[in-house]
C-alpha cells in the first residue's frame, strides 16, 4: 500500500533523484537578482528537468496556478539585517504546509554557534510533526558558526550531515566537500539520501556542472541550487544542463552544450 509520505516524496523527487531550487532568499536578502519575479522561473523551468522548488508560504499563496512539480515550503527565516543572522527561527507549522498544500518541508539548521540548540529543538520537534501528517521533510543542514573554522571540512560535513539524518530529516542537504572520495564516504555513513548546496554563484557554468558530476558520482541524490540557477542568464538552460547530469549521467562537458 503506497504511503501519503511516499506520494508526497514521489512529487519532490523524480526516480529518486532531486533537481530543485531552493527560492526562500527573499526574506533573508531581499528581491535580490533572480528573484525578483519569482513565479516567471518556476514555470519557466518546471518542463525541463526541474523536480522540485523550495518556497517560503507568501510565494505559495501568490501562485496564479498549480506548479506541475514538487513545492516544499520553508519555516525557517533570519534576516541579513538582524545582529544574529545565523539564528533561524520557526516561521510555520506542518498544519499549516498542509492547508498550503504543500509537499514537504524545509528547515535551515546551522551547526558550530551559539544558535545551535533551538535549532535542533525545532529541527527534531518539526520531524515528528512531519512524520505524524506524513509529510516529507528536507533540512538543510549548514555547518556555520563561530566554532567553524573550515565549513568544507569533510569531517564536519559528515557530522552535520548525520545530525540531520539522526533527528529525522528524510533528506540532507549540505556543502560538498569538494572531492568525490570525502564525500563517497559522508553519503555511506548518512542513512537518507543526501542532496548538495550550490553556495555563492559559480565563477564559471563549467564548474557548477562539474561539482553536479562529481557529487553524483559520490553518490549524491541530486542538487538544489539557488542562485547559480535563478541568477543565471538563462535559467532554463541550467536547469537542462543540469538534469542531463542528474538524470541522464552525461559528463558536466557533455552538458555544457545545452547552455552553449
Amino acid at each position: 500500500m503506497v504511503s501519503g509520505h511516499q506520494i508526497r516524496l514521489n512529487r519532490i523527487l523524480r526516480k529518486g533523484k532531486m533537481l530543485c531550487i531552493p527560492m526562500d532568499h527573499g526574506i533573508s536578502n531581499g528581491p535580490i537578482e533572480g528573484l525578483e519575479d519569482p513565479l516567471s522561473t518556476i514555470y519557466k523551468c518546471e518542463r525541463l528537468g526541474l523536480t522540485s522548488v523550495i518556497l517560503n508560504k507568501g510565494i505559495i499563496k501568490s501562485l496564479p496556478k498549480p506548479t506541475k512539480i514538487g513545492v516544499l515550503v520553508h519555516f525557517s527565516s533570519s534576516t541579513s539585517l538582524s545582529s544574529t543572522p545565523n539564528r533561524k527561527m520557526l516561521t510555520g507549522t506542518v498544519t499549516e504546509a498542509l492547508r498550503l498544500g504543500a509537499d514537504g518541508v524545509s528547515l535551515h539548521i546551522n551547526i558550530g554557534g551559539n544558535e545551535e540548540p533551538e535549532m535542533l529543538e525545532q529541527l527534531g520537534l518539526t520531524a515528528d510533526q512531519c512524520h505524524k501528517w506524513n509529510i516529507p521533510l528536507l533540512a538543510m543542514m549548514y555547518p556555520r558558526g563561530e566554532n567553524v573554522k573550515n565549513p568544507h571540512d569533510p569531517e564536519i560535513v559528515g557530522h552535520v550531515a548525520r545530525i540531520g539524518a539522526e533527528c529525522g530529516a528524510d533528506i540532507v542537504k549540505t556543502l560538498y566537500t569538494g572531492d568525490i572520495d570525502s564525500f563517497s564516504k559522508i553519503v555511506k555513513t548518512t542513512p537518507v539520501p543526501i542532496v548538495i548546496a550550490g553556495g555563492p554563484k559559480a565563477k564559471t557554468d563549467l564548474d557548477i556542472l562539474q561539482m553536479t558530476e562529481d557529487a553524483m558520482n559520490a553518490g549524491a541524490k541530486g542538487v538544489t541550487y539557488g542562485r547559480n540557477i535563478f541568477a543565471h542568464k538563462a535559467p532554463e538552460k541550467m536547469v537542462a544542463a543540469l538534469a542531463s547530469i542528474i538524470f541522464k549521467k552525461e559528463s558536466a562537458k557533455e552538458a555544457m552544450r545545452k547552455i552553449e
